[in-house]
């Protein structure tokens, strides 16, 4: 029986599994209600399991009947700040919610796990199952890198795959990829303006923060269009804005905090020089002081080009022509597996799970609360995890 005939058959556990995760989501590194469901979905496989020490990650490793490589598959398991409004029947109501789809990514995981197991004897080799916290801007990729992933299996990976669902933007069934960078590398700006408190109807004898922090939020996305090459794109989006306590109060300072998105070193460097510099010339042309970090927080993630013409080669193979599609630009989105990418050669598909009957231009983008992901897809995802894994493993001489 085929992987992904035997896939079918895990389907209806899976879609519990799923379901369980999204009915009670956790945020951040520490998934203690999340470990607990995937160790007893692994139990009584024949998988060597330690949890994480600063996080609650799980590793397990597969030890195939033959001798072979290792490779390395990623599940990331944890949830968003989101109050859920999707209209589904297992919907989440404690104030967070997989609006980006993790709870596929693990129950998919956890099925490449029972599959490969089954097939123990015919893995010429060693699979690493990395189920992740904290990816969602906690670096939980970086603090099992720390902890020792890499050599989960006494020997590194010679690749290393991850999926990535999408309620949106690719077709429902669909594996988009491409080779080179998929996902942008991200920073965090964080400034504050400091000036002098006063009365609002009196602004000449304060130092007004506000008007010079609105600048500053219009002149970065000038610079942007006007200092920066638009085929090496920059996106820089403020999303916190905070200054003031009274209308009739000028306050003594004002901050915000940005995302910055940029797919090139070269840019990369270049934006937070640039940025940082913009932002204190306006403070100074105010008679104001501005305090400014600008942090790097995931690198480029960037797809080897042999792996991911194999990536592609399976997914044609296993599921046919229609279900692939080469993406012609990387996602403005950023993702801690950069950091495995970094060290090992690998690929990252996105995956097509979005509501039947929705048009994928128009449904509901992934974090967004009214997001909804297929899960009768998940058998797939877990059949393409697999075979992933043994493929490339018996491609190995």
């Amino acid at each position: 029986m085929s992987l992904r005939n035997s896939a079918s058959g895990l389907a209806p556990d899976l879609v519990r599994l799923r379901r369980a995760l999204h009915r009670d989501p956790e945020v951040g590194l520490d998934l203690p209600r999340t470990q607990e469901k995937v160790l007893a979905a692994l139990d009584g496989l024949a998988l060597e399991i330690t949890t994480g020490s600063a996080l609650t990650s799980v590793a397990a490793v597969l030890r195939g009947g033959r001798p072979g490589p290792v490779v390395l598959l990623r599940g990331d398991m944890d949830a968003l700040p989101v109050t859920e409004r999707a209209p589904v029947p297992f919907a989440s109501r404690n104030g967070a919610m997989h609006a980006c789809g993790h709870d596929l990514h693990t129950a998919m995981l956890v099925g490449a796990a029972h599959l490969l197991a089954a097939r123990r004897a015919d893995v010429a080799g060693d699979v690493v199952l990395m189920f992740q916290p904290g990816e969602e801007g906690w670096d939980g990729a970086g603090a099992m890198l720390a902890e020792g992933v890499l050599d989960a299996a006494g020997r590194r990976p010679v690749a290393a795959y991850a999926l990535h669902v999408t309620s949106a933007a690719v077709p429902r069934g669909v594996v988009a990829t491409r080779s080179g960078p998929i996902l942008a590398a991200s920073a965090t700006l964080t400034v504050t303006v400091h000036g002098e408190g006063g009365h609002g109807s009196a602004p000449h004898l304060a130092a007004d923060p506000i008007p010079a922090t609105c600048e500053m939020v219009t002149a970065l996305q000038t610079m942007v269009t006007r200092r920066f090459d638009v085929f090496d794109p920059v996106v820089v989006t403020v999303g916190v804005l905070r200054a003031g306590t009274r209308r009739n109060v000028i306050p003594e300072t004002a901050e915000f905090e940005a995302t910055v998105r940029t797919f090139s070193a070269g840019t990369e460097a270049r934006i937070a020089d640039a940025a940082v510099g913009l932002v204190r010339q306006i403070a100074a042309a105010h008679g104001l002081r501005a305090d400014v970090v600008y942090e790097p927080e995931y690198p480029l993630t960037v797809n080897d080009d042999a792996e991911t013409g194999f990536l592609e080669t399976t997914v044609r193979e296993v599921f046919g022509e229609e279900r692939v599609m080469r993406m012609p630009n990387p996602l403005t989105g950023s993702e801690d597996f950069s950091r495995i990418l970094d060290a090992v050669p690998g690929a990252m598909a996105m995956l097509g799970v979005g509501a039947p009957g929705t048009d994928p231009a128009v449904a509901a983008y992934n974090h967004s609360p009214y997001a909804e992901f297929d899960d009768s897809l998940l058998a797939d995802g877990a059949a393409l995890y697999a075979e992933l894994a043994m493929r490339r493993l018996a491609a190995v001489p």
